[in-house]
């Protein structure tokens, strides 16, 4: 893939993480591309929805399957802030997405390589997604620091 247009999906998805930030989110942000054009995006939302699935990469899937008439995406390519959590690697792995590309790694909570790799097993995969981390990750963990350095 073009090196240059994961850096300009993964600086879309860290303009959404700011705008989760500014809303009292945790900064995460998520685009969903198909070739070269994003289809979706979405920010955390799980404080301001009172819904604890509302994370940027199940709100962005959900567009995306609302826009092209179908949960499975094959054709696409979803960009993370963040590394995954269980629940949207599950999520990821039903979408049958192409690629996953994140920034940061969550060693506490990142089911694709942080704290466990979720896929190692094959069992939630129908079909092989490609995954690639560290895209912009400096700038997406120093967003996140600083947004948990203002809470505490």
């Amino acid at each position: 893939m073009d090196a240059s247009l994961d850096e300009t999906c993964m600086r879309r998805a860290l303009e959404l993480a700011k705008r989760a930030a500014a809303e009292g989110e945790v900064p995460v942000g998520a685009v969903v591309v198909q070739g070269e054009r994003i289809i979706a995006e979405a920010w955390n939302q799980t404080i301001q929805r009172h819904d604890p699935s509302a994370h940027a990469e199940i709100l962005a899937l959900r567009k995306a399957g609302e826009k092209l008439g179908n949960y499975r995406l094959p054709e696409c390519s979803l960009y993370i802030t963040l590394e995954p959590c269980p629940m949207c690697a599950g999520a990821i792995g039903h979408a049958r997405l192409q690629r996953v590309i994140w920034a940061a790694s969550d060693p506490r909570t990142g089911a694709l390589g942080g704290c466990t790799q979720l896929f190692d097993s094959g069992a939630i995969l129908h079909r092989k997604i490609r995954f690639q981390s560290g895209v912009l990750a400096e700038e997406a963990a120093a967003l996140l620091q600083a947004f948990f350095r203002q809470r505490r």
